[in-house]
């Protein structure tokens, strides 16, 4: 009870400190980049669930970040849907889209089903490139409307293009899906799916349904990346097919990875120092993907099991990740 009091002490105070960072330092280019990497630490939670939980190697996430941004993209602009109500079925389409693509991959297993995520990552991006008519091709779409918000007293207020109200929205956003794999990650459903992760055939052997909570957590990741897509969408105004490459993939996974599998204070860290590792490593422009490379190295090579990780994976998976968490 004192360990799940202390650590919810430290939840708290890590919220309190993110939400009076733009008091301190209301610098619109810190708290913009800062937004990003919020906007990457969704992404790693969401990832996390398929590849730090259920030990589901995904090599194209970022399909369902496109297909979160282009739902509410095409709902805004072709019916008017505002942000608050369209991140609903952002969310939902890229959950679905996650079921769909589990159904036939999920029967394979290992290399096999990073190839095909792969796959279905670029069958996206290209589907969208291609399909002109309804995306807008490689020119993606353009005036997407931004969020707005009532405020007593001053009426409604569009958020236009201020860092501080989107520094807000994400950190809000990232908190609750926080809670909610916390939650899971602690709840029988988690436990399945470590179960999973270790040891697949021993699971159902013991009456775990290994399919069905395979396609649950390829849901509930693709869920959260459709809504950071939404979110994503909603601020920059415009969303192209290039946003969306292998490359940014790749970035999340090794978010994941550096902070620890299956932890969800590693994969909010990991984002936070790799999503802002490259700004701040700006003033050495012309290095400045070494020095990225060079860290990520020295990095696993002292520590491969992530910030947060541990070094033995045999642990039962009760105590593995109630203090992961």
């Amino acid at each position: 009870m004192e360990g799940f009091r202390n650590q919810t002490v430290r939840w708290a105070i890590g919220v309190i400190a993110a939400l009076a960072l733009p008091i301190l330092n209301p610098n619109p280019y810190h708290l913009d980049v800062l937004t990003n990497a919020l906007l990457y630490a969704l992404l790693a939670l969401g990832l996390n669930l398929i590849v730090g939980l259920a030990g589901l190697l995904h090599l194209g996430y970022a399909a369902f970040f496109a297909i979160g941004a282009y739902t509410y993209g095409l709902l805004n602009l072709h019916w008017h849907w505002p942000f608050w109500i369209g991140m609903i079925p952002a969310a939902i389409v890229a959950g679905l889209s996650g079921v769909c693509l589990g159904v036939p991959a999920l029967r394979v297993r290992g290399d096999y089903l990073a190839i095909v995520t792969l796959g279905f990552g670029e069958i996206v991006r290209i589907a969208f490139t291609n399909l002109e008519q309804w995306t807008g091709g490689p020119n993606g779409l353009l005036g997407i409307a931004h969020p707005k918000i009532w405020i007593p007293g001053r009426g409604l207020i569009d958020f236009g293009v201020a860092s501080m109200p989107y520094y807000y929205l994400v950190c809000i956003t990232t908190a609750a899906v926080a809670v909610v794999c916390v939650r899971l990650s602690r709840s029988r459903i988690g436990r399945a799916w470590v179960a999973i992760r270790e040891d697949e055939l021993a699971a159902s052997c013991m009456g775990v349904p290994v399919l069905q909570l395979k396609l649950l957590a390829q849901g509930c990741g693709g869920a959260i990346a459709g809504l950071a897509g939404a979110i994503f969408a909603s601020k920059q105004g415009t969303v192209t097919p290039d946003s969306f490459d292998f490359i940014l993939s790749v970035m999340v996974l090794a978010m994941v990875v550096l902070g620890g599998l299956g932890s969800i204070r590693g994969a909010i860290l990991g984002a936070l120092l790799l999503g802002s590792l490259p700004e701040l490593l700006r003033w050495f422009e012309q290095y400045r993907m070494l020095l990225f490379g060079l860290t990520m190295i020295v990095m696993m090579r002292l520590r491969p099991q992530g910030l947060f990780g541990r070094s033995s994976q045999g642990l039962a998976p009760d105590r593995a990740h109630a203090g992961s968490a």
